[in-house]
């Protein structure tokens, strides 16, 4: 570490070398079982620091070989680090234990204390800026990066007094803990969108904002199945104006410009359904006006065709005047025969889904053709239940969108702590003093 950081007094910087045990892990020949003990891998460790094993990434290895192991057995509280691959210098903290046995995998190593630090503020401190950029100076090798046993060499931590490291750790947890609530309220409404997004996009919503059902209300035979007796089957194209760059006009990547008046949309801008606007580059003026049919609107709809196929983003409003770049459609309705929210909501759901899919079936597709997406066939509601069914569907949206952002903002709060309570910048010896006091009293 090359930071000229003061610490305050009571406080070392520490190599943890002296102090922790690196232990790597094992497996037996022939791989991973669908039963067994619990085995973890570098895939079990998430972005956040945290372990997710689940019924879709499940590994095990046999009773007996666990039993014959000398090293690679998981406790509470380990640290575990990805010591090879893309994701190399993950880290994440065993906080408890899921099963009554869990092994290691040959590309995790598990990092323990003996006595000079507390296991979850050093985890904070191998996850910190602090740990990570010492990490990535240690990983070796380009085509297969790695971390070998030495990386604990000379590798610094700044320690407090343990009642203090025990007080850090603890407040970080605090703050982690609210941004797990967050996720797991994020989820549950992402559910019940989903649940709503099929009920509303098959069978609709009444004008008295009642989903319908066959028992009270009309439905009829159509090529997608059973539908309300008012809706329509068509395809895309006859409702659609549907355009996008043609080649690339002769736009070059030496053309795009770092800040200007006219942004360039292209697929890799997409970000949860909507445009991130700060990642974008810009186009000249000339290149602006050369396409009028590509010129972005709000209410306009932009579909992927490269790439990654069928990425969909709504334009709500537009910062800047936008073109679009090679490998986007835009999407309009032609005389308002339907309402753009609606059919964003319909692109977004698992009825494109399954029209995507079934392109790719039997063949390395990755391109989107006009001529396929515009027999993509929608189910349309008359234009007020199309408005009703993109309110109910903008409401949970709103909700999920505010979600978020508390989540973002306790994640900027923990990376400020972090920076604060790991270098000693913010104290935290009075809340000791004050739950000693407490105690005696």
């Amino acid at each position: 570490m090359n930071e000229n950081i003061k610490l305050p007094e009571g406080w070392k910087k520490n190599f943890i070398e002296k102090d922790v045990t690196l232990i790597s892990g094992l497996r037996p020949k022939g791989g991973a079982l669908d039963k067994g003990i619990p085995s973890l891998g570098g895939e079990h460790i998430t972005q956040n620091g945290k372990i997710n094993f689940s019924y879709n990434n499940a590994k095990y290895i046999p009773d007996k070989f666990y039993k014959l192991m000398k090293k690679g057995k998981a406790e509470e509280n380990d640290i575990l680090i990805n010591k090879d691959g893309v994701n190399t210098g993950k880290v994440a903290i065993l906080k408890e234990k899921f099963a009554e046995y869990i092994a290691i995998n040959e590309h995790l190593f598990i990092i323990r204390s003996k006595k000079n630090f507390n296991q979850k503020y050093l985890f904070y401190w191998m996850f910190s800026r602090f740990g990570q950029n010492q990490i990535k100076e240690r990983i070796s090798g380009s085509a297969q990066p790695g971390l070998t046993s030495k990386f604990i060499r000379d590798f610094i931590v700044f320690s407090p007094p343990l009642p203090e490291q025990h007080k850090i750790a603890e407040i970080l947890e605090t703050v982690d803990e609210a941004i797990e609530k967050t996720d797991k309220i994020i989820e549950k409404y992402n559910r019940i969108k989903q649940g709503l997004m099929h009920d509303l996009l098959t069978k609709g919503i009444d004008e008295n904002w009642q989903i319908r059902n066959e028992k009270t209300h009309k439905f009829k035979d159509s090529p997608l199945g059973k539908i309300p007796e008012e809706w329509e089957v068509v395809r895309l194209g006859e409702v659609s104006f549907l355009k996008g760059r043609i080649g690339w006009q002769g736009l070059t990547t030496q053309e795009y410009l770092e800040d200007g008046k006219y942004y360039l949309i292209t697929g890799v801008n997409f970000e949860n359904s909507k445009i991130k606007w700060e990642s974008c580059f810009y186009v000249s003026e000339k290149r602006y006006n050369m396409d009028k049919n590509i010129q972005l609107k709000p209410e306009d709809i932009l579909v992927t065709k490269d790439g990654t196929i069928g990425k969909v983003a709504y334009i709500d409003k537009l910062p800047k005047k936008a073109t679009l770049g090679t490998g986007v459609f835009v999407l309009r309705s032609i005389n308002n025969i339907y309402y753009p929210k609606y059919l964003y909501y319909v692109l977004t759901s698992f009825i494109f889904d399954k029209f995507i899919d079934n392109l790719k079936a039997g063949s390395t597709i990755n391109h989107l053709y006009q001529k396929d997406f515009v027999l993509f066939k929608i189910l349309l509601p008359p234009i007020p239940e199309q408005e009703r069914i993109a309110t109910v569907l903008s409401q949970i949206d709103e909700v999920i969108e505010k979600e978020k952002a508390y989540k973002e903002k306790l994640e900027g709060i923990k990376k400020g702590l972090m920076e604060d309570l790991l270098t000693g910048k913010v104290r935290v010896n009075h809340l000791i003093e004050e739950e000693s006091i407490d105690e005696i009293g």
